[in-house]
């Protein structure tokens, strides 16, 4: 498999058949890399690494798109290194080895080797922990791509080993200046209205290899007149959003929801909503989390909140798709303008607690039954006052374990209906005061 070895100082191997807009288009020097100034800059991690000219081994975790593999390779040039690249797809332990008895030879040379790993995460465990003893003695500086979280797809020695470098998606500005130099390189505009050009870079969805090569298709249009927005919408295909239903981008957007919704933001709940049944979202398990976030910060501050969330989740079950989504969309609504209260939930935990620090105290024994004589005779239930005999219809009474200090758990905010729950939790502290006072 020696071909899946790229130890070339070059770029990109020659052919001598017509090159793609994206290889032509690949930056020579960090300098010329759109996007990324945030890790590139001065003051971003890499460019204080090359500035003191001592490289880690990296883990570059981003998007498709964005220049994982050009910043690689150009980082090898900058500090010297001999450009290994490896695909964690096709590679297997056999490779790894010609790979890494390759980098020792040429460390005996006197030159260093920088192993790029693309999809470092395809690698299983065993895999991943043969890169480590090659790492340690300097054999490899590893730099591995991956479009997942590197803390669940990683092994923690290797991450141990490396720094993380978060890469970004490109925006709509970077996207623009990317086209600027692709209209460059072919010595031509390209045939397209103002408003068909931002949605050219829209379609690209932040991945710069996805806009090249949308624009390689572009520009090969023999047309008249430049292309409306509806006009390229009909011969351009969208990029489909990036979204794993079992991945990062699933706890992230439901993560989005979730806040929009705390954040009293229907339109924001909206979208991210929105995001991910357009990603192919279970809408099942978007009415469960809608009912939670009912559940969790609505509260008693609106009682009704819940039901609602439970009703538009079985209209789901009962309309279907697509029918049954707009439900779900208006429980979405109808939770980020509900008054908010995490009252209960805060008390509910506060609770859990007292109860395993207190482990197995009984209750007192005047609230105990006493269905044989010799309770009774043990006190169980002696001086039990029944609250509907009692002034008011309350007794006052301890419901705590004897010995244990009285908590307070539930403190209802001025919102919704638990201010009216707030004036009876006062109203009983009130005449449990009196009683206790009697």
């Amino acid at each position: 498999m020696a071909d899946l070895f790229d130890t070339s100082p070059d770029a990109t191997p020659r052919t001598e058949g017509p090159r793609p807009l994206a290889d032509r288009l690949r930056p020579k020097s960090l300098s010329e890399v759109i996007g990324q100034e945030h890790v590139l800059g001065a003051d971003g991690p890499l460019g204080a690494m090359l500035e003191a000219r001592s490289l880690s081994s990296l883990i570059l975790w981003g998007p498709p798109g964005v220049g994982k593999t050009t910043i690689a390779r150009l980082l090898a040039r900058e500090t010297d290194l001999a450009f290994v690249q490896i695909s964690a797809i096709f590679t297997g332990v056999p490779d790894l080895k010609k790979v890494f008895e390759a980098a020792k030879l040429r460390r005996q040379n006197g030159q260093g080797t920088l192993l790029f790993v693309d999809e470092i995460h395809r690698f299983n465990k065993a895999q991943q922990d043969s890169f480590l003893p090659h790492m340690e003695d300097g054999t490899i500086l590893l730099v591995g791509a991956t479009t997942e979280n590197p803390s669940f797809e990683l092994n923690a020695a290797v991450l141990s080993r490396s720094q993380v470098v978060v890469l970004e998606r490109l925006s709509l500005a970077d996207l623009e200046r990317l086209t600027q130099r692709a209209e460059k390189e072919l010595g031509r505009s390209l045939p397209l209205t103002g408003e068909a050009r931002e949605a050219l870079t829209e379609m690209a969805d932040g991945d710069g290899r996805a806009l090249l090569n949308l624009i390689e298709q572009v520009a090969a249009w023999k047309v008249a007149k430049p292309i409306s927005r509806d006009e390229l919408a009909t011969r351009l295909m969208r990029r489909a959003a990036k979204y794993d239903k079992s991945g990062e981008e699933h706890y992230n957007l439901i993560s989005a929801l979730h806040k929009s919704v705390r954040g009293s933001d229907p339109d924001a709940a909206l979208y991210w909503f929105a995001r991910m049944l357009e990603g192919g979202e279970d809408p099942r398990f978007l009415a469960r989390r809608i009912t939670r976030m009912a559940v969790e910060d609505i509260g008693l501050a609106d009682p009704q909140a819940q039901s609602l969330c439970i009703d538009a989740w079985e209209a789901y079950e009962r309309l279907g798709s697509p029918e049954g989504e707009l439900a779900l969309a208006q429980a979405v609504v109808y939770l980020a303008l509900a008054p908010k209260s995490n009252a209960v939930y805060v008390a509910y935990k506060a609770a859990r607690a007292a109860a395993r620090d207190t482990g197995s105290l009984m209750p007192p024994r005047h609230i105990l039954n006493a269905p044989t004589k010799m309770m009774k005779e043990i006190g169980y239930g002696s001086g039990y006052a029944y609250d509907h005999d009692a002034e008011d219809g309350f007794s006052g009474q301890n419901y705590f374990p004897e010995g244990m200090r009285r908590p307070v758990y539930y403190l209802p905010p001025e919102r919704g209906f638990e201010r009216e729950l707030k004036k009876r939790v006062e109203y009983f502290a009130k005449l449990r005061a009196k009683r206790q006072a009697d």
